[in-house]
């Protein structure tokens, strides 16, 4: 095992191959570490996700390295067969580079059983091994901008199956209807059809009629208020309103990441003044321009970005109201929040709760995987729950010094690794000495930057895919980094140069566009150092 700096929460554990990769994830599931929170496996390598309060990086480092990589998962036997019609726009290109017949190509990708080695990308992705050992392709020089739902792929020795539309560079040679994310599936099952460790098959079903269309599972729709409850009419979105709570934790088997709210502690301090739970949903309200009418009565705190907020009664009288307190609102009372001055995301919590149906256990909307609640849209009715007897509500607290402008530059502790080595050494130096400017493409997903001189490899080989942390400075070959923020993939195929220290993840997620940001590098706390000269041995696969 080679252990190689992520975080000051994570490490990469970097190993031969896939079978070890999968054993030292049976071992570490089947005997778990105290304080490890998360692990996503890939290619050759486990990111493991852990609590330093509750162990050291140095002692994980060693009760990890003690594990054998003979172990093995055991699972109740399952074979799932999946059909496939082979008209896909790049089988006849894959038989060329293979120099068999398409009909050949059919024939090898129905012929072997395959394993889900592991799952990433979008929800419900499962990169699958096995197969016919000649079927081994490169991804497409160019990706397509669209791959619709059910597509299926190779690129380098894995099979996959798109679960939804979205961008991908994998040669696709057949299309499935059989769903592979389905949020309605009857529990227990999981919405995700492909687990890790189950038994696929493909089958030719070219010359059967096509089977109708599967509709796309709806998002759970809201709630009506309660005769006599509380409610927020919302009578203005502004640019991107949603519900954010703690996080989705602990889906990473079926490819879903935690998303959440971009600024922890904004939310944190909102539910808190509140006396709710600290990880309740609140509404994330990104640059302003936001407006609700209560009907009822309700208490609610506004925390985060420093913008004006104010208060219009139902008579037309009108006053400011102060951030990082609990304030009262009667029924017909309307609460605006203008545009920020210093960071761009707030918080808005209400005592009780919003009365909205939870996905996968938690009232994120992840905007990358289409995971949650729909967003919070201008005509929404956001019921409110009632509140239990003995709820408390919090004092007046001190908003944030330094929340980030566009005036001055923003400084973000880095911490480099884990593939700092695949960079030269003046990208290296490069990355912390100059200036970065926040690119308008920049979201919930990641912020996109931009630099006067872009960052140039040593190592252009192709990445074998890999987990990537929240916080990770991913450098695709433009050489311009992107900042991964909470909903960002769980796996990557570009190599990592470093990452925002978890300190400074809140700060992040409060930078406006036009910002610009420079990097402190700091030590990875534990033996783990930055990662030596290393060549790959598999291509990228997402």
């Amino acid at each position: 095992m080679r252990f190689l700096p992520v975080n000051l929460n994570a490490v990469l554990v970097e190993l031969d191959d896939l079978p070890q990769t999968l054993a030292l994830l049976a071992s570490l599931r089947a005997d778990p570490i105290a304080g490890i929170e998360e692990l996503v496996p890939a290619a050759r390598t486990l990111l493991v996700s852990f609590r330093p309060a509750a162990i050291a990086a140095d002692e994980l480092v060693r009760r990890i390295g003690q594990r054998s990589l003979d172990a093995r998962e055991t699972r109740i036997d399952k074979r799932i067969e999946i059909p496939v019609r082979y008209d896909g726009e790049d089988l006849a290109e894959v038989a060329g580079l293979l120099g068999i017949t398409p009909d050949e190509v059919v024939r090898r990708h129905t012929g072997s059983d395959y394993t889900v080695a592991f799952t990433g990308f979008a929800p419900g992705f499962a990169y699958l091994s096995g197969g016919h050992p000649s079927l081994n392709v490169p991804r497409r020089k160019v990706p397509r901008t669209r791959i619709p739902a059910g597509a299926v792929g190779l690129a380098g020795s894995f099979s996959g199956v798109y679960p939804q539309a979205s961008p991908g560079g994998w040669q696709i040679i057949g299309i499935t209807d059989a769903p592979m994310w389905d949020l309605s599936r009857a529990a227990p099952a999981l919405p995700a059809l492909l687990q890790p460790g189950d038994t696929v098959r493909f089958v030719d079903v070219t010359a059967q009629p096509h089977a109708a269309p599967v509709a796309a599972t709806a998002a759970p729709s809201q709630p009506a208020a309660a005769p006599g409850g509380c409610a927020f009419e919302i009578r203005a979105a502004g640019l991107q309103a949603l519900l954010q709570d703690g996080g989705r934790h602990g889906q990473a088997k079926q490819g879903v990441s935690a998303s959440g709210a971009m600024d922890r502690r904004s939310l944190q301090a909102a539910n808190r003044l509140v006396g709710n739970a600290s990880d309740a949903a609140c509404i994330e309200i990104a640059y302003g321009g936001f407006q609700l009418a209560c009907r009822g009565d309700a208490v609610v705190a506004v925390t985060g970005a420093d913008g004006p907020v104010t208060l219009t009664r139902a008579d037309g009288a009108a006053w400011p109201l102060p951030r990082y307190q609990p304030v009262a609102l009667a029924d017909g009372d309307v609460l605006s929040l203008g545009e920020p001055q210093a960071g761009i995301r707030s918080y808005l919590a209400v005592r009780g709760g919003f009365d909205v149906a939870p996905v996968l256990g938690s009232l994120s909307t992840d905007t990358l995987a289409r995971i949650g609640p729909p967003a919070v849209a201008t005509g929404d009715v956001l019921p409110v729950r009632a509140v239990s007897a003995g709820a408390l509500v919090g004092g007046a607290e001190a908003a944030p010094a330094g929340l980030p402008t566009v005036q001055q530059e923003v400084v973000l502790d880095i911490v480099l690794g884990p593939r700092t080595d695949w960079f030269t050494p003046e990208a290296v130096a490069l990355l912390c000495s100059q200036s970065w400017a926040v690119t308008p493409q920049s979201n919930r997903v990641g912020i996109r930057l931009a630099g006067e001189v872009p960052l140039a490899r040593a190592n252009h080989a192709e990445l074998p895919s890999e987990g990537t942390a929240y916080g990770a400075l991913q450098v695709p070959p433009s050489g311009q980094p992107v900042l991964f923020l909470a909903d960002h993939p769980l796996t990557g195929g570009y190599p990592v140069i470093a990452s925002v220290a978890t300190h400074h993840l809140d700060r992040a997620g409060q930078i406006p566009v036009n910002a610009r940001v420079r990097f402190n590098p700091i030590a990875a706390p534990g033996p783990v150092a930055p990662s030596a000269p290393s060549a790959p041995n598999a291509p990228r696969t997402q």
